[in-house]
């Protein structure tokens, strides 16, 4: 961060006249060409996210996640009832606009408007959410909605320091490596090591263009593979690649 002097010489970070708090997220629904973002209702979503994440061959999905594996799908009902009334996080069912079905979830969490901060967290995406166009899309369209839809400053992203998919994620989709807060969080009865990420308002612009760029129908094969990975057009760019 650049800094100034103040009337004392001492360096202070730049002023932001004018700054008012921005609007907290609200239960919109949001469009994609692969995806759409629904805010989460036990209701109409239980029954597609349980077998989404039915498909999965052990529960290893649940390993840095506060909750999870599920004791059958009443148990996953409950929770998913109780994360959807939840008054600090709004949470997203991820909806496939190919088959119509719900196959992942995840939520803006840790909501300061007065400050345009806001986490992205609580992911959870089932085998047929993992790895595809729709889960960049998904994440795409949320990051868009906070910068240019609310005008936060930070958008934020952490998980467990050792959880190497969350952090490879993190840096595929342009989000900044801050550093790691030790013993930060106790769950499931052990410690955890958090690993904190960001991006901040000056670098969606171009963040938000390569995704865009990934996400073109002309990035794909007729089959659905990719062309040009997110770090081939950001070095296209004269990015930075991850």
């Amino acid at each position: 961060m650049t800094a100034r002097p103040n009337e004392y010489g001492q360096p202070v970070g730049r002023p932001l006249p004018g700054w008012t708090a921005v609007p907290a997220p609200a239960r919109d629904t949001l469009e994609g060409s692969f995806c759409r973002l629904e805010p989460l209702d036990a209701d109409r979503h239980t029954d597609d996210l349980y077998a989404a994440f039915a498909l999965a061959t052990d529960g290893s999905d649940w390993t840095y996640m506060p909750v999870g594996p599920f004791d059958g799908q009443a148990d996953y009902r409950a929770h998913l009832t109780a994360a959807a009334r939840a008054d600090d996080t709004l949470e997203y069912a991820v909806v496939d606009l190919r088959t119509g079905k719900a196959v992942g979830t995840f939520a803006l969490m840790r909501q300061d408007p007065s400050n345009g901060v806001v986490e992205v967290g609580s992911v959870a995406f089932s085998p047929l959410l993992k790895r595809t166009p729709v889960s960049t899309e998904a994440q795409f369209l949320l990051m868009s909605y906070v910068f240019d839809g609310l005008g936060h400053r930070r958008y934020e992203w952490k998980c467990d320091s050792l959880n190497a998919p969350s952090r490879k994620a993190a840096l595929r989709l342009g989000f900044t490596f801050e550093g790691i807060f030790r013993q930060a969080v106790v769950y499931k009865g052990r410690s955890r090591d958090t690993a904190w990420y960001s991006v901040i308002d000056a670098e969606w612009p171009r963040v938000g263009t390569a995704l865009r760029q990934w996400l073109s129908p002309d990035n794909f094969e007729a089959e659905g593979r990719q062309k040009r990975s997110l770090s081939d057009i950001r070095a296209a760019g004269g990015e930075r690649g991850h």
